[in-house]
């Protein structure tokens, strides 16, 4: 079961103990409503009270989603409902009591409901009105009772109750924004890293035209038929270039990049033995390099990012597996698919990156799906943690 699987049933776990509890509390405030005879206004007024509380649960009980506008009006509403319904209880029943014994329990609950998803999930501007109604909304709810000191004593801590409702809505919406601009700077880092890779690529392929082209004019006053063989190589090579460039092009969004941004050197399949030679300096686990067919002639965009991919890899076992005693990196090409594996024997027990970390395996996924590429991690079936990408190479010569 995946991270996004079981993230669902955690949720639907607590929409199912959601409307358990609300079911509950409203059993409990029809035993003390209905405890002695009832007229007819008694009993609408009941109607209303549980209509109020089963009204709160089409606003709590599903998952929204950030910024709705729809959230906290309908938040507005209900929260004016039930005041004017205390209200009504309070100043029109002079003394009486006309709630019974329960001011309302499920109503309660379902209005800190509301105050917790319209802090967290609604739009920015009326989020904060339609808390505070409902947060006064709650707070009033003993009033219903009656105005004895023990009675607002308990709506002072519904209040509070509101406001922790409230704190704890704020506080996870502010991390879901800080991971989202985290994430969003990762891409926009990436994206600056292909603009710096476009460069690369096609001065590395343009160089080769250019020296191909001066071979070929060479060669033509030798030997005219060697032309054609150059000819050929000048069209592949210009034929890459252009896959490259449009592939680059596509990703790149951001047009606020400086164009005299520091450019990386490119290092790719042929730099793997450096990289494992200076992992190895530094960590315990010593890393082995296995390469199953050949690797000459593999497009440079997808070299440089299966060297990513073994460089990430290799962070993650230094990071996170510091009980491992091996670290094994397996290339393998096929005619169609270069295929990357880093797998360590690490402890079983590793999860995926929590919350605020992995952002570089976040990068390097957009980077290798860029490129038509899968790429995967997680526990091995024989423990420790593996990490593995493929790289359709036709893919990446045709486009």
């Amino acid at each position: 079961m995946s991270t996004l699987d079981l993230r669902r049933w955690w949720v639907r776990l607590a929409q199912a103990a959601g409307l358990l509890a609300i079911g509950l509390l409203a059993l409990f405030d029809l035993r003390f409503t209905t405890s002695g005879s009832m007229s007819a206004a008694d009993l609408l007024l009941l109607l209303v009270r549980m209509g109020l509380a089963v009204a709160t649960v089409p606003l709590w009980l599903p998952v929204h989603r950030l910024g709705s506008r729809l959230l906290p009006v309908a938040a507005l509403a209900l929260a004016a409902a039930s005041l004017a319904l205390t209200a009504a209880g309070v100043f029109i029943a002079n003394g009486s009591n006309p709630f019974g014994g329960s001011w309302g329990l499920a109503e309660t609950a379902g209005l800190l409901g509301v105050v917790f998803v319209v802090t967290r999930w609604g739009a920015a501007r009326l989020a904060p009105w339609a808390a505070l109604a409902a947060g006064l909304a709650v707070s009033a709810l003993p009033l219903r009772a009656g105005t004895d000191n023990v009675l607002v004593i308990f709506g002072l801590i519904q209040a509070l109750a509101a406001a922790g409702a409230a704190g704890v809505g704020l506080y996870l919406r502010i991390i879901a924004a800080g991971r989202e601009r985290a994430i969003a700077l990762v891409r926009a880092e990436q994206r600056a890293e292909f603009a710096r890779d476009l460069h690369d690529f096609i001065a590395h392929h343009v160089t080769g035209i250019v020296v191909q082209a001066q071979g070929a004019r060479f060669v033509a006053e030798q030997d005219p038929r060697r032309v054609i063989v150059a000819l050929e190589q000048i069209e592949r090579a210009g034929a890459e270039t252009m896959a490259s460039m449009r592939r680059m092009v596509g990703i790149l969004r951001n047009p606020n990049t400086p164009p005299d941004a520091p450019l990386a050197p490119l290092a790719g399949l042929t730099e793997l033995e450096p990289l494992l030679t200076g992992f190895n300096g530094t960590a315990a686990a010593p890393a082995r390099l296995h390469i199953d067919g050949d690797l000459d002639g593999v497009p440079v965009e997808v070299s440089t990012s299966a060297y990513r991919v073994v460089m990430e890899g290799l962070t993650n076992a230094r990071q996170h597996a510091p009980g491992a005693r091996s670290v094994d990196v397996a290339v393998r090409r096929t005619p169609d698919w270069l295929l990357v594996r880093v797998a360590d024997d690490g402890a079983a027990g590793r999860t995926a990156p929590a919350r605020g970390h992995g952002f570089g395996l976040i990068g390097l996924t957009e980077r290798v799906r860029a490129l038509g590429g899968t790429i995967t991690a997680g526990p091995g079936i024989a423990g420790g943690w593996v990490l593995d990408a493929a790289f359709p190479l036709r893919a990446a010569v045709g486009r």
